[in-house]
């Protein structure tokens, strides 16, 4: 990040016909939160006057600019990728309008490569219709991975102030999940998990909480032998290696009884395991963040919310915290930098120097 200038912030506008820009508003129709950053939303210039006049947000102020680096400081700008007035129907299934919302992203993802902003987040989108439009990617998290090389694995984490709860397996039909399930691939997320929480973080020995795959955690291998076979081999391996990991704990009971607020971090099996407690939990304050990559993306803990569209009742406070917990991990990457920089490293003179 530059230091002479504030944070920018980019911004995907998620499916048009959702309520991704409603929430983009209504975050920032408190200048408060400019205060301290500046907003790039990359969208066009006449979509976005069109949502403002539907919920009646004309209080809202933003600033056209054809590129990121021409940017207000403090402002919300809208980088203007496409002139064309949008057939945008609140409400409805967005079709052909999902091509619109492939090159929000496309171009923000872009921006966030070349450090034209700093942080990246990501409004709702609908999957289907973007797959339909020529997307090629389950969702913006293997998006990303591919856009950073995909070399390296991801991790999606879902945060809520102290509770963090990240998935082995994500866009994963539940068929699927069991096969997938392997000491290796716990492994791997789990170690990613670990390297998160102390870098993107803060907290220098995490504790995590690996969850059982079946019922009762197998119950000692009578409901499925994954959990002795495959996840208590990974824990015992993990603790080997110096990584504070506990499990497998049955799900069932984990979250009602309070049992994760024993832990920095809680690793699910899969998608529905991890996120609908969490849901349950923390709906409306919960972020979706993207470990793993070499840039910082978050995203609201909800979707396209087609069934509210253009009512005006969509609560923005999800896309607040995700833009709030997005310039938290941007500092605290960097003291983590600084922190594991070698004071007694040898430096090089120059001879004939002072």
């Amino acid at each position: 990040m530059n230091e002479t200038r504030t944070p920018r912030v980019g911004i995907s506008c998620g499916d048009l016909n959702g309520v991704g820009l409603e929430v983009v508003l209504k975050t920032f129709e408190d200048n408060r939160m400019l205060q301290d950053m500046t907003a790039v939303l990359y969208c066009g210039v006449k979509s976005v006057s069109h949502h403002r006049k539907a919920l009646g947000l004309d209080e809202v102020q933003f600033h056209g600019v054809q590129n990121a680096n021409d940017s207000v400081p403090r402002k919300l700008n809208v980088v203007d990728l496409w002139e064309d007035e949008l057939p945008i129907e609140l409400g409805k299934p967005s079709g052909p309008l999902s091509t619109f919302t492939i090159q929000s992203l496309e171009a923000a993802a872009q921006d966030l490569g070349q450090g034209k902003v700093d942080v990246l987040i990501t409004a709702p989108i609908d999957k289907n219709s973007m797959q339909a439009a020529g997307f090629e990617f389950p969702g913006h998290t293997e998006y990303l991975a591919h856009m950073a090389g995909g070399d390296s694995p991801v991790l999606m984490i879902l945060v809520a102030e102290n509770l963090r709860v990240a998935l082995v397996t994500g866009h994963l039909p539940i068929k699927e999940v069991a096969e997938a399930i392997t000491v290796d691939r716990i492994l791997s997320k789990a170690r990613l998990f670990h390297s998160s929480l102390q870098r993107d973080f803060g907290i220098l020995t995490p504790r995590v909480a690996l969850l059982g795959l079946n019922p009762h955690a197998g119950d000692g291998g009578t409901l499925g032998s994954e959990d002795r076979d495959r996840i208590l081999p990974a824990v015992r391996k993990l603790n080997e290696e110096g990584i504070n990991a506990m499990g497998p704990y049955p799900a069932d009971g984990f979250f009602g009884s309070g049992g994760y607020k024993q832990f920095d971090g809680v690793l699910a099996m899969y998608h529905d395991q991890g996120l609908a407690p969490f849901k349950a939990l923390s709906f409306g304050k919960g972020v979706n963040y993207t470990a793993g990559l070499p840039v910082v993306r978050t995203s609201p803990d909800h979707g396209t919310g087609l069934d509210i569209a253009g009512q005006g009742v969509a609560d923005e406070s999800s896309f607040r915290h995700a833009v709030w917990l997005a310039l938290d991990i941007l500092k605290q990457r960097e003291r983590f930098k600084l922190i594991n920089v070698n004071p007694l490293q040898p430096q090089k003179k120059e001879r004939g120097g002072e």
